[in-house]
């Protein structure tokens, strides 16, 4: 039996057990505390004191691990959100994987507004690390990471290998650009794309329109582009936001830093569409650094903002599952 349910089990027949500097205390009902209770508290005391020390430390720090779905006996899922700290995108997943699917999202400091975040890879994956051993001490699990969390996950499981305990048994990686992507030319050179794209489709739009209702698109447009702006502008200034603002601005710097050291482990690179795997995708970059890497696509018309989002997420739920089958 764990100490934590050891513990649990205590609770249940009224025993309180706490630490006190290294000495472990009990206060127990009249006849509850057995010889055969206080023999097991004697022979795991120090066990017991590990745990309350670490339990009591974990809640003075804010919590990084946010409960998405509890059930089931299955191996558990640890994801990191994307470079805002978002783990709600991970709801929708976590729902279709189903009861016996434990899944936990993984908040960075700094959203609460009381930390500063951090600003190094390796600094947020430790953070990780440390909570996930003082959640789950030993046993397996597997780590997930969206966009720009795909390059804190691929850390993450490294540290965890490292420190052992904890086996990791393979990391996801959803629509996870290789961490030179989010660097100052590839981002230029993906803006330039994607407005080129923008005015080719309007222009096919325009074309095909008749004459008189070319100046109502035009209009629209400018419409939709002042409202964007204003919302852009107001989501800057919001006090609301700006803890979330400083995380998704202090995650970029670490990304864009960020060199990876090779992985033995499994990986499972998660793409929205078979078109994704063209050459030069900076996705399938992390191939490089994990051999044993494999690549599941989801249906054409997927993309990877949506993937996680219905009415795809049900394709990428299959395709997590059938991978996670593979990692047991």
């Amino acid at each position: 039996m764990s100490v934590a349910a050891f513990l649990a089990d205590l609770r249940s027949r009224d025993l309180q057990v706490w630490a006190d500097g290294d000495q472990l205390r009990c206060n127990a009902p009249t006849g509850a505390l057995t010889p055969e209770l206080r023999e097991q508290l004697q022979r795991r005391k120090h066990d017991i004191l590990d745990f309350l020390r670490s339990a009591d430390a974990l809640a003075r720090q804010q919590r990084a691990i946010v409960p998405l779905q509890r059930r089931g006996d299955r191996v558990p899922v640890f994801a990191i959100g994307g470079h805002n700290g978002d783990v709600f995108t991970y709801r929708p997943l976590a729902l279709r994987l189903g009861d016996e699917q434990p899944f936990y999202g993984l908040e960075p400091p700094g959203l609460d507004g009381q930390r500063e975040p951090l600003v190094e890879v390796a600094d947020l994956a430790g953070y990780f690390a440390a909570q996930i051993r003082a959640f789950q001490p030993e046993g397996p699990c597997v780590i997930a990471g969206y966009c720009a969390g795909g390059t804190i996950a691929f850390e993450l499981a490294q540290q965890l290998a490292v420190a052992g305990g904890t086996t990791v048994l393979g990391v996801a990686l959803f629509a996870s650009p290789y961490a030179s992507w989010y660097r100052f030319l590839p981002q230029l050179r993906e803006r330039l794309v994607h407005q080129g794209q923008q005015v080719r489709r309007h222009a096919l739009a325009f074309v095909s329109l008749p004459a008189g209702e070319r100046r109502r698109y035009i209009s629209e447009r400018l419409r939709d582009r002042k409202a964007q702006r204003a919302v852009n502008r107001a989501a800057v200034v919001d006090p609301a936001l700006a803890p979330r603002n400083r995380v998704k601005a202090a995650t970029l710097v670490g990304v864009r830093r960020y060199t990876p050291r090779p992985y033995g482990g499994r990986v499972g690179i998660f793409l929205p569409n078979r078109a994704w795997l063209r050459p030069g995708n900076a996705l399938l970059k992390w191939r490089e650094f994990a051999p044993s890497a494999e690549s599941f696509c989801g249906p054409d018309a997927c993309d990877g903002e949506v993937m996680l989002l219905e009415p795809h997420v049900g394709a990428t739920a299959d395709l997590f599952r059938r991978w996670h089958e593979q990692c047991i």
